[in-house]
């Protein structure tokens, strides 16, 4: 038998045997395995199977089932590990997708009971409630789990004042390698004797693993780094003078150990006061070295933090609209800046603290200028871009040379971090690399990612020999090589000579202790590989087979470039905050997040026949909840344009399976909108008549459950010809008649178009034809292309700015025309011409050319404001928020609710509108329910205001539309 068919033999085997006995989800399939075979590292290995275990007792079914058949385990939370702890052979047990609740909060105790899956920014919401916080603060907290912390050995910002996750970790409930559980927690000698006595697993542990401490502690003692804040090796240090007067803890002492010694299911962490206040000192500095020369002063003032950003990282913010504001509040073009905070409870107190840092820094000659950030509303632009450090470096990648992550987590102390950073810089110069900066200088730790190719030997050659430089620097300055990022694939093979023979030996007896058979993610922290095997760009995959696509993709690699630009940082995984992914968040499936998506995709453009692979149905499947929210296009750092990807895989599906009937009457809606308008209110009766709509519902996959868009007979198209045109002084303006408001809501654009005519603008209206974005999001690419090459043309001959009340047709012309049309000089120069309506109206009433009531009927109203996710992808919702703004006595809040989930036709779609539902229940049904039945709810989006009011029973006004209400 060859080794090929023994494993696929033993992937059946355990296949059979973890479906037989587990109640959580078990996948085999080539591409899920594909999705787990990756994390936030520069490695990819292909695991045999993944499974989800929806309780502990899946968790020792898996164990079991994957032991009996020597398959190795790997325990997996959010995958974002940095240095390849969450990739490896044998069976991957996402830990995220179930296991994720908060079982309690002892604020009493300040103490959280929760499953591994929970998200530190799940916990630290729920811990809000009473004043307390789970310590570690990592950049990734939206979406890093506990469980991944502690295997990590987290740290983040915060560290300066508490500590690591090992210092917050004071029970675990996990599984052994053999299957068999454990609680881990502070014993005193004769519970530990005790313990010991059991013929068990653990007994074992808890008799060979003190007999090692006990005979080896001068080791122990002399062989680790003395250098606090590590992420590195077996920390056997915690458990050296045992005995009488000191606990044996288990618990403290598997923090960190990347999954290779045991399986948490259930943690009990501390929690800490949460700092009333915090208020930040941003020094701004003309190099890096003299940000960080600055640290010293910093820390004499007692921070919180004190974090670095470097040019890189703020040139890649100023190209993000997602990070943007950031470049609007600095002084002049920093080189550097250096993010200093102070927390707690009296904000004067820490205003001086800021101020008499500033003094400080002016008095040494650090820096140019200290911007003061004391409100929350000032600090946020500065958090968003630095807890996105990482993703907005990863953007600067092309192709496959990218920022690497192979001696990004050293950390020295912090009085020698300005000469041991020269040292490093040295080491680069001579190298030849490029890097990016960013990092906590309150402990000493600059996360340094040189730019680097593995697909070309030389550049192997020269990452290793730069981490071997790297490692002995570190050594020589008394720090560490794993500060807060763990060992993983990148660092472990080090860890002999950072340890010493003596040390490593131990903690390799430490590993034959917990896992006689080396089941338990093996190759991680001890008996590694070298840091060059495995390296996804380099072995992963085979390079693209030749694939013609319709859409333009700007990048190196065309396609599959486009898809393979995800770093995989899961960013695309967070639930709390902005729009990407409404599907992820409403599955918690890895595949239904962007970074599963991509990674599907470039699976699939790896095959020899890219075209076939696009219309396979398990592709298709990953891709079907896709809501084209274009959210990913603005959030994610890397700028995964999903819509556009899943648009070009649709064109090839309906190649190779045929094109639905559904798909081409929604491709013809404003056909279908025409024609209902022209046959209004006759038409209208499908929408009111049930068994018409179960008709439809069999036939179409149209479902009956959502009320029908109502036709207006006098369309917009019909209104604009029979007014009499007002004055005009102030221009000619083009109004875009799109394939929506124009026959269901005409009162929308009625109102903008006198608004704009009172203002003073000569108004004409485009009404060519379909923009082509509902052609496009349902795969008929050159439908799409037909009707975007005939929009254009209409519209070249103007001059006149072009604005509309739809924003996914009025940024169509700004954004996918120029996919659909490339080259075209007139796409270009319609595209120049698209602005907001928004901005042109709020610009009217401060000319004082619109004149507002001061006793409208919205004086003293709350409005609530949800934006359309196209807007918020392509330009933003400040010019919408400014303009309700300026209603006399209204208080407009924006709502933070992500996508609506109704995402034009999909939330139509029998199949889909669950899913729909379940997107809008997330955030913006419970945020709406709570409001006060006269709250006004505004809504730039057709689909939006469709869904308000179906799934939460209000009705939502376009912004212009409550601007015309005020009109005086």
């Amino acid at each position: 038998m060859t080794d090929a068919t023994a494993s696929s033999t033993v992937r059946s085997r355990l296949e059979r045997a973890l479906r037989a006995t587990l109640d959580g989800e078990v996948a085999f399939d080539d591409y899920s395995r594909h999705l787990f075979s990756r994390d936030a590292s520069m490695y990819s290995i292909m695991p045999l199977g993944v499974v989800f275990p929806r309780h502990a007792d899946d968790v020792v079914a898996a164990v079991k089932a994957a032991g009996e058949l020597g398959v190795p385990i790997l325990p997996r939370g959010a995958g974002t590990s940095l240095a390849g702890q969450t990739v490896g052979p044998g069976l991957v047990l996402d830990l995220s997708r179930h296991l994720h609740r908060i079982i309690d909060i002892d604020p009493v105790a300040r103490t959280a009971l929760v499953e591994p899956g929970v998200v530190q920014d799940q916990l630290n919401q729920a811990a809000a409630a009473h004043g307390l916080m789970f310590g570690p603060d990592t950049s990734t907290s939206n979406r890093a789990t506990i469980g991944g912390m502690i295997g990590n050995n987290s740290a983040g910002s915060g560290s300066l004042t508490f500590g690591m996750t090992i210092d917050h970790v004071r029970a675990l409930d996990v599984v052994l390698s053999d299957g068999s559980r454990a609680r881990f927690e502070p014993v005193d000698e004769a519970e530990r004797k005790r313990r010991a006595a059991a013929p068990t697993l653990a007994g074992r542990i808890y008799r060979d693993l003190s007999t090692l401490v006990t005979g080896n502690e001068k080791t122990i003692t002399a062989g680790m780094p003395a250098f606090w804040r590590r992420a590195c090796g077996y920390r056997l240090d915690r458990l050296v003078g045992f005995g009488p007067d000191n606990r044996f803890d288990l618990a403290k002492f598997v923090v960190g150990a990347e999954g290779t010694l045991v399986v948490v299911t259930r943690a009990l962490v501390d929690l800490v006061p949460r700092p009333r206040h915090t208020v930040f000192a941003v020094g701004h500095f003309t190099s890096t070295p003299a940000a960080i020369s600055a640290t010293m002063d910093a820390l004499s003032c007692e921070p919180h933090q004190v974090e670095l950003m470097d040019r890189t990282i703020l040139d890649l913010s100023r190209q993000k609209i997602e990070y943007a504001e950031l470049g609007n509040i600095l002084v002049g073009d920093p080189d550097a800046l250096l993010f200093v905070s102070f927390t707690g409870d009296d904000e004067a107190e820490l205003a001086a603290k800021v101020d008499r840092l500033a003094a400080l820094w002016q008095r040494n000659g650090h820096g140019y200028h200290t911007l003061r950030a004391i409100e929350p509303a000032e600090q946020a632009a500065l958090l968003k871009v630095r807890k996105s450090s990482l993703g907005l470096l990863m953007a600067a990648g092309e192709s496959t040379r990218r920022p690497l992550a192979f001696m990004e987590d050293t950390a020295v102390d912090p009085a020698r971090l300005a000469e041991y950073t020269a040292r490093l810089t040295d080491i680069l110069d001579e190298h030849q690399l490029k890097a990016g900066f960013y990092g906590h200088c309150s402990v000493g730790c600059l996360h340094v990612r040189p730019f680097v190719d593995v697909t070309e030997p030389d550049e192997v050659a020269k990452m290793r020999a730069v981490a071997e430089e790297v490692k002995d620097l570190v050594i020589a300055y008394g720090g560490v090589n794993s500060s807060e990022h763990g060992d993983g694939l990148a660092r472990s093979e080090f860890n002999r000579e950072i340890f010493g023979d003596e040390l490593y030996e131990a903690m390799r007896e430490v590993k034959r202790i917990f896992d006689p058979g080396a089941l338990m993610n093996p190759g991680k922290i001890v008996d590694a590989s070298p840091m060059t095997e495995n390296l996804r760009d380099r072995d992963a995959l085979p390079p693209a087979g030749p694939l013609t696509t319709t859409l333009r993709f700007d990048v190196v690699g065309g396609m599959r470039g486009a898809a393979d630009r995800c770093m995989n940082i899961g960013l695309c995984r967070k639930s709390t905050a902005g729009v990407m992914c409404p599907s992820y968040i409403a599955t918690r499936s890895e595949e239904h997040s962007t970074r599963g998506r991509a990674n599907a995709l470039v699976k699939a453009l790896s095959e020899a026949d890219p075209h076939t692979a696009l219309g396979g149905e398990r592709l298709h499947g990953i891709l079907d909840l896709c809501l084209m929210c274009k959210a990913c296009k603005s959030e994610c750092p890397m700028g995964v344009d999903m819509a556009a990807l899943k648009a070009e895989t649709l064109a090839h599906h309906h190649e190779v399976h045929g094109i639905p009937l559904r798909s081409r009457l929604f491709a013809s809606i404003r056909t279908v909108n025409r024609i209902g308008s022209a046959t209004a209110p006759l038409s209208n009766l499908l929408g009111r008549l049930g068994f018409l709509r179960r008709f439809v519902e069999r036939a179409l996959g149209i479902t009956a459950a959502r009320p029908l868009p109502k036709f207006e007979r006098v369309n917009l198209l019909r209104w604009f010809r029979r007014r009499q045109p007002a004055p005009s002084n102030s221009g000619t303006l083009t109004w875009l008649a799109d394939s929506f408001t124009t026959f269901t809501e005409p009162h929308i654009g009625r109102a903008a178009i006198e608004l704009l005519e009172r203002a003073g603008w000569r108004v004409e209206l485009a009404a060519g034809g379909c923009c082509g974005r509902a052609s496009l999001s349902k795969g008929l690419v050159d439908d799409a292309k037909r009707k975007a090459s005939a929009l254009v043309t209409s519209l070249a001959a103007g001059t006149s700015p072009i604005v509309g009340a739809e924003p996914s047709c009025v940024f169509m012309l700004t954004d996918e025309h120029a996919a659909l049309l490339p080259g075209s000089p007139a796409v270009h120069a319609v595209g120049e011409r698209v602005g907001q309506v928004e901005q042109l109206l709020g610009e009217a009433i401060d000319a004082g050319r619109l004149r507002l009531r001061t006793d409208s009927w919205l004086n003293g109203r709350r409005i609530l404001f949800h934006g359309h996710c196209h807007q918020k992808a392509e330009v933003g919702t400040a010019a919408a928020l400014a303009l309700l703004r300026r209603i006399p006595g209204a208080q407009v809040m924006e709502v933070d609710a992500g996508c609506c989930g109704m995402a034009g036709s999909f939330g139509f779609e029998s199949e889909h509108y669950e899913m729909s539902l379940a997107v809008g229940r997330d955030r913006l049904f419970p945020m709406l329910d709570a409001e006060p039945e006269d709250t006004v709810v505004a809504a730039t989006g057709v689909s939006c205001r469709q869904q308000i009011f179906h799934g939460a029973g209000r009705t939502a006004w376009h912004p212009v539309e409550l601007i015309r209400e005020t009109l005086a």
